[in-house]
């Protein structure tokens, strides 16, 4: 299996077709096993391979707050200002999908953690990138 960080293609397609994405919409973050597939072909949120409930986790994740958009230099960006956070959880994650719950579950982004991350009974931290330039997605017009 593999995890595979991208913008989802479906969500660019969706933004190209002016599909309405506002602020008001459940974003989740949901965290998935090694055994996961996901890459930018995924298209809606699945619970195949999810990690199990644990401490305040949960299957479908938790919703994804201080939703922002903007511009720097060339690039558009969508982004959260606040970052998941879990506690009391055993986890052991290797990555994670952004979707949108008030869309039909519809895929936005896959993210990689690169190695797989856990928690024993603790807290579990996904950390996004500031909003700008190194935002969770960008779109970059040359």
């Amino acid at each position: 299996m593999a995890m595979t960080a991208s913008v989802c293609d479906s969500f660019l397609l969706e933004l190209l077709g002016m599909a309405t994405h506002q602020a008001g919409d459940a974003y989740m973050l949901a965290l998935y096993t090694s055994s996961a597939s996901l890459s930018a072909a995924t298209t809606v949120y699945s619970s195949t391979n999810e990690v199990p409930n644990s401490g305040t986790y949960s299957a479908g994740g938790q919703a994804l707050v201080g939703f922002v958009t903007g511009l720097s230099g060339h690039k558009a960006y969508i982004d959260w200002t606040t970052d998941p956070q879990f506690t009391g959880a055993t986890i052991a994650a290797a990555g994670a999908l952004i979707y949108n719950a008030t869309r039909g579950n519809k895929a936005v982004a896959v993210l990689d953690f690169g190695q797989v991350i856990t928690s024993t009974n603790g807290t579990f931290d996904v950390t996004l990138p500031a909003p700008g330039a190194t935002a969770v997605i960008r779109i970059k017009s040359s």
